[in-house]
């Protein structure tokens, strides 16, 4: 069958190459490039040309599974007379590898099994050549060879397995989760790639949609509760189902989600406990549990005493992590009163889903009794505090309160009363043993502490291990005991040249009790001193008073300070007064009222004199100061020893090495002692780098010579060099270079004399030659110079 068909299918081909062949008319007069026909004068005619090449778009079916090569069509143009004298050439997508052309025919065959999913579309280009002259008969043109599809390919999922969730109880068609199949093969070409999904497993419970692979839920209110997990396998076929076409299958995993369609359920209707009435506040009683199938969020559950008078006493608080319903005391238990507890407790979601509330109740109840046991209890007072108020001034033995406790049990045991002394360590109270009278036992002080704080203890006389204690709080009221005071120390000074009625001081007051209606102060001069001529008190009614003067003008020399005594009274009962005394200091100010000094022997200023004439004065001073300390210094420096004492100067130290003398003669004729600083013998030597105080007179030595000129020229160098301030010191080197007079000796070079005259005198040269050689040595420079 598969033969037939590609024959058929080449028989199409072949049918539609002759259809589409076309001849081209032959006429006189072609172009030879383009067979065009030429004008009377010529020249080319445009006309549209007709195509040579015969051939249509080439199809071929993928897969082919024949022994032999796959014919693919034929190239042919009407420039092919049929004699062998054109060969066809092939070139592009797999010409000569998938594709070949017989050259003499244009013959086309496969010879490679192609794959339309590799490759769908080859794009190749012929040409026709005339074999004489290797010119083409036809312009290269593109064809196509299509491959056609077969259904190779089976569909495949994107994935293997699939994961989906959907809420429990949820309606029929709740959309799940969408499946999707790709198929290789051409949707374009037949039925190949037509896929039509269908469900394989998980009826009756979902449904796939065919065309789009949705899957959906089948069944109503399926219960997680009930079924939890799902498996569904899909298949998706091409060919559009049909019989013959290709299959592939993908698993899906659905889970049911809970939803809050179950509500919590006691397992029993009552639950009983027991506990001791001495059961402290927050002590867990016993455990009890509602049952909820759901899971998570909806199957937490709240727990509630619905009883109002067990509300009091107990709560249920729900334990997180098993929903475990918690019963604690909430308030201390009594046995003679309630020997049993009954009360209902109520259990219901946290979270309620609307959709399931109208169904059934979301809440239930359970009976909860507790049995109480009796216990030997400690003493009760009849208040959880006390507080007592007393006056500081009570007196010592006077009762300032009262407690009470009681035994709680049925025996009802007497009490007895103590003080917890670590409360009470100066031992301020005592307490009646049998009645709880509370004693003042020492004097209060309430501006030491204002507040006792004691701690009384209860114990049972029959058991003293069983004892409570209570906290008492004293406070002690104030009674005006102490008399006011400056409120802090005041340096009060009055200037010289005050005026009468100048305010110098402002005081204050304060008072170390508190009275209810606040403190109210008053200012006065002590009777005594009360005709004063020097100063005032003025009360200012605001707690507080001003000092002013009553005069003009106070001398510090006279009298350099004065006391001023006040009494302060307050305005509560018994009123209490004291005297306090100013000091007030007299000084020196300016015309702004800035003091410029309180000492009764400082140095009398001019009047008018600023602060900063002052400044500029003490400068001066410091500066005059300053002055003669450098003059001392200098003076000290002068009379300093000169760094060489020795009587051998550093220039004996000069050696020689080129001296082209006479030898000893030359060097004992010269005296070189003359050259020394004459004022380094003297006892006394100045320094040459500052100025001399007076000027030495240098004694002339011996000359070395009798060239006045020469002379003269050291002579006026050394004294230059004494008198200059710049000089270096003594142990520097001074150079004198001195050409001299024009020399009536001339060159004493043989090579710049022109000549020689016979009555030259050389006893000049004999005589000079070797000092000016020592000189030229000392100094720097040669003979010649």
């Amino acid at each position: 069958m598969k033969t037939h068909f590609y024959l058929l299918l080449i028989m199409c081909n072949i049918l539609i190459l002759v259809i589409d062949t076309t001849p081209v008319d032959k006429t006189q007069g072609l172009d030879e490039e383009r067979k065009q026909p030429l004008s009377e004068d010529g020249n080319k005619v445009l006309h549209r040309a007709k195509r040579g090449w015969m051939w249509n778009q080439f199809f071929l079916l993928e897969e082919y599974t024949g022994s032999d090569t796959q014919y693919v069509g034929k190239l042919y143009t009407d420039q092919d007379k049929g004699d062998g004298n054109l060969k066809y050439i092939l070139s592009g997508d797999g010409a000569g590898s998938v594709f070949v052309i017989d050259e003499n025919t244009g013959d086309i065959q496969a010879i490679k099994r192609l794959d339309r999913e590799e490759k769908s579309v080859y794009t190749l280009r012929a040409k026709a050549i005339d074999r004489k002259t290797e010119r083409q008969v036809e312009p290269e043109s593109e064809f196509i060879i299509k491959i056609h599809d077969i259904n190779d390919n089976e569909p495949k999922f994107t994935q293997d397995i699939y994961t989906a969730t959907v809420p429990e109880m949820s309606e029929v068609g709740t959309s799940v989760i969408q499946v999707t199949a790709i198929d290789a093969d051409d949707p374009s070409y037949g039925n190949s790639a037509k896929i039509v999904y269908s469900i394989i497993q998980g009826q009756p419970y979902f449904s796939v949609d065919p065309d789009t692979g949705i899957i959906k839920t089948a069944l109503p209110d399926m219960s997680r509760e009930n079924r939890e997990h799902y498996q569904v396998v899909i298949q998706a076929k091409d060919m559009g189902g049909q019989m013959g076409g290709l299959s592939g299958t993908t698993t899906v995993n659905i889970t049911l989600t809970d939803v809050n369609d179950n509500p919590p359920r006691f397992p029993q209707s009552i639950y009983q406990f027991m506990s001791v009435e001495s059961a402290a506040v927050g002590t867990a009683i016993g455990r009890i549990k509602a049952n909820d199938d759901d899971v998570g969020k909806n199957a937490e559950i709240k727990y509630t005493v619905i009883d109002k008078d067990a509300k009091n006493y107990f709560e249920v608080i729900t334990d997180q992590k098993t929903q475990d319903g918690i019963i604690t005391v909430k308030k201390l238990l009594d046995f003679e009163s309630h020997r049993m507890h009954t009360f209902e407790v109520e259990a219901a979601n946290t979270f309620e889903d609307p959709r399931f509330s109208h169904l059934r109740s979301f809440k239930d109840t359970a009976i909860v009794k507790i049995m109480l046991h009796d216990v030997d209890e400690a003493p009760i007072f009849n208040r959880p505090f006390y507080v007592f108020e007393v006056s500081e001034d009570v007196k010592e033995g006077s009762v300032i309160g009262h407690v009470s406790a009681q035994d709680p049990d049925s025996t009802k045991s007497s009490v007895k009363y103590s003080i917890d002394r670590n409360t009470d360590l100066e031992r301020l109270f005592d307490i009646h043993s049998g009645n709880g009278s509370l004693i003042l036992a020492k004097p209060l002080d309430r501006e030491s502490t204002p507040w006792q704080n004691i701690t009384i203890v209860a114990t049972e006389t029959k058991n003293p291990g069983l004892s409570r204690n209570v906290q008492a709080y004293i406070k002690i009221l104030d009674i005006n005991d102490h008399a006011p005071e400056f409120a802090q120390h005041y340096d009060t000074f009055v200037c010289e040249n005050a005026k009468p009625g100048q305010l110098i001081q402002t005081i204050s007051a304060i008072d170390k009790d508190e009275p209810l209606r606040g403190h109210t102060f008053f200012f006065e001069m002590v009777p005594e001193f009360s005709i004063n001529p020097n100063f005032s008190v003025l009360d200012n009614k605001d707690n507080t008073a001003g000092i002013l003067t009553k005069r003009n003008r106070y001398s510090r020399h006279k009298i350099s300070t004065y006391t001023l005594p006040i009494i302060i009274f307050d305005n509560d009962y018994p009123v209490q007064s004291s005297t306090e005394t100013l000091t007030i200091q007299v000084c020196a100010c300016d015309k702004k009222g800035n003091v410029l000094s309180c000492n009764a022997e400082a140095f009398l200023l001019p009047a008018g004199l600023s602060t900063g004439a002052l400044i500029a004065i003490l400068l001066c001073i410091l500066i005059l100061l300053t002055l003669v300390i450098l003059f001392a210094a200098l003076k000290r420096q002068r009379k300093k020893e000169p760094l060489i004492v020795s009587k051998d100067d550093v220039r004996d130290n000069v050696v020689t090495y080129n001296d082209e003398g006479g030898g000893e003669e030359d060097t004992q004729a010269f005296d070189i002692g003359a050259l020394r600083n004459p004022e380094a013998r003297e006892e006394n030597k100045p320094r040459r780098d500052i100025i001399p105080d007076t000027i030495f007179h240098i004694q002339r030595a011996v000359p070395m010579w009798e060239n006045v000129d020469v002379q003269d020229f050291i002579q006026k160098r050394l004294k230059e060099n004494d008198s200059d301030t710049t000089a270096p010191p003594y142990d520097s080197l001074a150079t004198y270079a001195y050409e001299g007079n024009d020399s009536i000796a001339g060159s004493l070079s043989s090579l710049e004399s022109p000549a020689l005259e016979e009555n030259q005198d050389y006893r000049y040269l004999n005589e000079w030659g070797p000092r000016f050689k020592k000189l030229a040595d000392l100094y720097g420079g040669d003979e010649s110079d």
